[in-house]
């Protein structure tokens, strides 16, 4: 039986609401409290519209505060460690500071997204870079989503794109490769997808976009050693990717044990 559902929907609001309260928090002119309640109102709304559409599931996790990147390294709790911040409790303001640079720490580093005008932040890996969890944020949305009646399909960034699109030149040590984190980082994941299943999601997305680039072997292999330790974890997995053809990349596709794949443009 065919579904219908999206990969991800416009957060900023149809006013550009979530933009406006960003600023007036940054300027102080509302709360951490009021800046939430203006996230939560223009989740509940546009999945509203999603469910008004005639889609079978609501996107949760598409919407960012301020990057999907970013967003993804405080689910994990993998901010850089010059911030010291504490993961499990991080705040909006240091999650903001990560972004716009505070007490005397500089801002990540932006980089563009693709042949987008979209920027993200980069990751910062170190060989004692940690993913031991960050913020509930992602788990909230979905609460919030099904307290609604929605059915919720969750989005994730995909642990092989998100160390990819990090920096690992900064670590002291010279034989450092990000892909020595890969093991750390797929115990984190399995850690995310059993909390899905707990949540009864059926399907999880997982959005893969380093799969439209040309690839080194090292970063192919990681693939399918990534999702041979994902399969069965949690939920359905359906792997996602978009902007060019993977045609290269389509033995490796083929083999990889996941339930659904999105190609698009």
């Amino acid at each position: 039986m065919a579904t219908a559902h999206i990969l991800g929907f416009p957060r900023i609001g149809e006013k550009r609401e979530l933009k406006l309260a960003q600023e007036a928090f940054w300027k102080g002119q509302i709360s951490a409290e009021d800046l939430q309640a203006v996230g939560s109102e223009l989740r509940a709304r546009h999945w509203a519209w999603q469910r008004d559409a005639g889609l079978d599931s609501v996107v949760v996790g598409d919407f960012a505060w301020y990057d999907q990147v970013l967003n993804t390294l405080a689910l994990l709790g993998a901010l850089p460690a010059r911030f010291g911040f504490q993961p499990q409790n991080l705040s909006l303001s240091e999650y903001f500071s990560a972004a716009r640079g505070a007490n005397g720490q500089a801002a990540m580093e932006m980089t563009k997204w693709f042949d987008t005008n979209y920027h993200y932040l980069v990751p910062e890996w170190q060989a004692d870079t940690e993913f031991a969890g960050g913020v509930d944020w992602l788990f909230e949305e979905i609460t919030q989503a099904q307290e609604l009646g929605h059915t919720v399909k969750p989005v994730l960034f995909g642990p092989v794109s998100l160390l990819y699109f990090g920096k690992a030149n900064l670590s002291p040590d010279k034989n450092f490769h990000a892909l020595d984190l890969l093991p750390k980082l797929l115990t984190a994941y399995q850690t995310i997808l059993a909390r899905l299943r707990h949540l009864q999601i059926e399907w999880l997305q997982i959005d893969e976009p380093i799969l439209a680039l040309e690839l080194a072997p090292e970063w192919k292999a990681a693939f399918a050693s990534s999702y041979a330790a994902l399969a069965g974890q949690g939920p359905k997995l359906l792997l996602a990717t978009y902007f060019d053809s993977v045609a290269e990349h389509s033995a490796l596709l083929h083999k990889l044990p996941i339930e659904g794949l999105h190609l698009g443009d």
